[in-house]
């Protein structure tokens, strides 16, 4: 069994060499050889006749400055309307720990509601904004069984 793995090595060595030198001399066969003509050389310049294109049109255009190839659109608003002022809500409420934020989250996620973490040095908090404030309260009922204190405020933009 020895004699048999010692000699195997060197055969299998010997087997992959043999391969690849017949795979070589038959990738390079000089039976395949492709007949080539001689480039000739016109000095007969031909010219084209540009193609129509959109763009070649601000080539040709002697203005200065630029135009842009944009359709132009109108819109209509119509004022007379009566405009509903919607009234967005915020709720906050800070995390201390990684557990209280999981447990956060997949109320979130029950309530479908969409989220803005605010993470500071110090600190964690989570933003809500939302126009449906009994989904809000809700949510702050629920979050008092995990610990964590919510408050809801009408939000108002800073500008």
């Amino acid at each position: 069994m020895q004699k048999i793995i010692k000699w195997f090595t060197p055969l299998l060595a010997i087997g992959v060499a043999i391969f690849l030198v017949f795979f070589l001399i038959s990738i390079n066969s000089s039976t395949d050889k492709i007949d080539m003509k001689e480039l000739s050389f016109d000095s007969n310049i031909t010219q084209e006749k540009p193609e129509k294109i959109w763009l070649n049109h601000f080539s040709n255009i002697q203005r200065l400055g630029y135009s842009y190839p944009v359709n132009e659109v109108y819109v209509k608003v119509d004022l007379d309307k009566k405009i509903t002022k919607t009234i967005t809500y915020k709720l906050t409420a800070p995390v201390l720990d990684p557990y209280q934020l999981f447990c956060l989250k997949e109320e979130l996620k029950q309530h479908k509601l969409k989220f803005y973490l605010n993470q500071d040095k110090q600190r964690m908090e989570l933003l809500i904004y939302s126009q449906n404030v009994d989904k809000l309260n809700d949510l702050v009922k629920v979050l008092k069984n995990y610990q964590i204190s919510a408050t809801i405020k009408p939000y108002k933009e800073e500008y």
